[in-house]
């Protein structure tokens, strides 16, 4: 078993995950010795489950919604009593615990945070804006942290002086990236939340304890607020409110639980429970840190608004890591979303996207002609109907898409007849040319082997037949006053899948260069179940899609077996799944090879895009997830930067990025993947 540092590589914690817990405690109303009960059995529960920090909502030692009580000697007195018990529950459970509770300070009280972990209170936090309003009236019992003034106060708790203000940061001191900040229930309803300084200071994890009452659509209000503010704040954003027990003398509690993470939820916990309970998610700190790191407007707004980085309150986590799966949602195809509806949103949008930037290309040129070359397979199928939802919208007639399907040494009968199917379905003005003429000629010219009959089939071979279509594209595109229209990928692109130069890595406009292989079939598919280019070119469409992938230029061997892309390059399905973290957050190969084993390791558990073939459903081991990605690495980073550096232009669709030297991806044309392979071998297991 390989380590990082001290933890195993199956370790969440070892590739900057942190385990994070929203509790849902029973209330018990003014009874702290109760509440205090209710609090160590899910601190218990939350150690025994693996996480790193456990939020509790506002209050809830004491209960929110009792009114003068609050002013009452005796209990707040029982309060803070049983917060050094829960210091050492939490101490004992390996857990650092945020904990509601009314606190005292001089003549004042306030609504605070109080922080345990390592069996001590670490520091406590006060709630800055008290709700007056409506059905709230916190002011009469509560002073606002606005009144502690600059710095730190001091108060004693739980036999020791804990430093007391609104900004502390909490960080662990052997855990890189685990550093946290509290604000309280009303604090992010405010204009500028005080968890937007807590994260422009350095909080990657920004904890919420509410004792928000619930009406009709508030818990969507809520949910709203919680990914809005971890989007825009860049962090990880854990949520825990009030729940069954409360006190219902005129409100209603329904206990919501929330985590979200880069706007995105992970978790949300079961509403109006009766019994109390954990809402859990790992959430990753390293990514953020990434991201931040590349967003320079975060840094920017830090400077601007004066934001000082202070040193975090310290402390240690568990020392043994826990190796269970991760607790997160984790899809397969980060280009393709598990759930319909977003599946649905996506294509629609991604669709429209391709077909307007051709659009705003043939306007712009005033081009009333394409030239496409049609092969009868993915990429192709969708730059062409992408031509002739263009075409529709710009009503221009079909016809003036020239579509040529160009048989070559290794083309098959099934491919040919269906690029004919396509083109005759679709209404565009279809052509064949077979290249094998020229290919002969081209190769005698140069004097290799095929030539003289011999089997060679040599990167020479297939690069003669690939420039030579392109090159009759081009000269065809002169000939008929238009355009090469491209069909290449994103994922042929990330892997040098193309050939450059003039062969299918070039053309006048590509369509399809910032879209994802595996989104590819769910485009075709979702146009298809549409009927947006005519229930005509329904059936070879499927057809279409149930074709194996191959650039078919080397003849099928003795056995009929054809030249089979996903067999030399790696599955598209890793391939994609690499490309996204590795150019979109930066992730070290390690961590890669982790977040797939997690996705892909079993056909068995977690959800599958609508619409894919049951034979693609499948599981990769952890070694052959390793071997596609030392691949991957090689092709990206070090031998295909080169053909990235010059391609055409063409719109950015996915949320990962582009690879065009005009957009999200610069990169030398001559490094090394060394670094890359290094990282790879050294913290992965074979």
């Amino acid at each position: 078993m390989v380590s990082h540092g001290s933890h195993p590589f199956h370790a969440p914690r070892t590739h900057g995950f942190v385990r994070v817990a929203a509790a849902t405690p029973v209330v018990h109303v003014a009874d702290p010795a109760a509440n205090a009960e209710e609090h160590e059995r899910l601190i218990r529960q939350a150690g025994e489950a693996g996480a790193d920090l456990l939020v509790f909502p506002e209050l809830s030692l004491s209960a929110y919604a009792i009114d003068d009580l609050h002013m009452q000697a005796a209990l707040l007195e029982e309060v803070e009593a049983h917060i050094r018990r829960l210091a050492l529950a939490a101490g004992e459970a390996g857990v650092a615990a945020v904990i509601g509770a009314p606190i005292r300070s001089g003549d004042s009280l306030y609504n605070c945070a109080v922080v345990v972990a390592n069996a001590k209170v670490l520091g406590v936090v006060p709630k800055t804006y008290l709700p007056n309003y409506r059905e709230y009236y916190e002011k009469r019992w509560f002073a606002s942290a606005q009144d502690i003034g600059a710095g730190p106060t001091y108060v004693p708790l739980a036999g020791q002086w804990v430093p007391m203000a609104p900004d502390l940061l909490f960080g662990a001191e052997d855990f890189s990236g685990f550093v946290f900040g509290v604000e309280i229930c009303e604090d992010f309803w405010a204009p500028l939340p005080p968890s937007t300084r807590l994260a422009l200071s350095g909080a990657r994890i920004l904890c919420n304890l509410s004792a928000s009452n619930i009406v009709i659509g508030k818990a969507d209000e809520r949910a709203l607020l919680c990914a809005s503010q971890s989007a825009r704040t860049l962090s990880a954003y854990v949520f825990a409110a009030s729940g069954w027990g409360e006190s219902t003398t005129d409100l209603a509690w329904d206990g919501q639980a929330t985590i979200h993470e880069l706007g995105a939820r992970l978790a949300e916990g079961e509403r109006f429970a009766l019994h109390s309970h954990l809402t859990v998610a790992d959430v990753d700190v390293d990514r953020i840190g990434l991201d931040r790191l590349r967003n320079g407007t975060f840094a920017d707004c830090a400077r601007r608004e004066a934001v000082e980085r202070p040193t975090p309150i310290h402390f240690k986590t568990r020392s043994v890591a826990t190796t269970d799966a991760l607790i997160r949602p984790l899809d397969r195809f980060p280009f393709v979303p598990d759930d319909a509806a977003r599946l649905d949103q996506d294509c629609f949008e991604a669709f429209n996207i391709q077909v307007q930037g051709l659009m705003r290309r043939m306007t712009a040129t005033g081009s009333k002609t394409l030239v496409i070359g049609v092969s009868g397979g993915l990429d192709s199928t969708q730059a062409l109907l992408v031509a002739c939802c263009a075409f529709d919208r710009l009503e221009l007639p079909r016809t003036g898409i020239l579509a040529f399907t160009m048989p070559g040494f290794a083309t098959s009968d099934g491919t040919k007849s269906n690029a004919w199917a396509l083109m005759k379905a679709l209404g565009v003005t279809g052509a064949e040319i077979d290249i094998r003429p020229a290919a002969e000629q081209m190769l005698r010219d140069i004097g290799h082997a095929f030539a003289d009959g011999e089997p060679v089939h040599d990167i020479t071979f297939e690069n003669v037949q690939a420039g030579l279509r392109t090159d009759y594209l081009f000269r065809l595109a002169n000939q008929n006053h238009g355009f090469v229209l491209g069909t290449g990928d994103l994922s042929e692109l990330a892997l040098g899948w193309c050939t450059y130069g003039v062969g299918d890595h070039m053309s006048h406009y590509n369509v399809n260069g910032g879209v994802a292989k595996t989104l590819i079939q769910h485009l075709i598919r979702w146009v298809a179940e549409r009927g947006l280019v005519g229930e005509a070119a329904t059936p070879t469409l499927h057809a279409i899609l149930a074709t194996e992938i191959s650039p078919e230029l080397v003849p099928a061997g003795a056995d009929g077996a054809i030249q089979s892309t996903q067999s030399i390059v790696g599955p598209y399905a890793l391939n994609d799944f690499f490309l996204f973290y590795i150019s979109r957050f930066g992730l070290k190969p390690s961590k890669v090879a982790y977040l797939a084993h997690q996705a892909w390791g079993d056909a068995a558990t977690g959800a599958w895009p609508v619409g894919l073939p049951q034979g693609e459903r499948v599981a990769y081991d952890l070694p052959t997830i390793k071997g596609w990605l030392r691949k991957f690495l090689i092709r990206f980073f070090q031998t295909s930067q080169f053909k990235r550096s010059a391609v055409p232009n063409g719109p950015k669709v996915v949320t990962g990025g582009s690879l065009s030297p005009r957009g999200d991806w610069r990169a030398p044309s001559d490094s090394s993947a060394r670094v890359w392979l290094d990282e790879l071998d050294a913290n992965t297991p074979d």
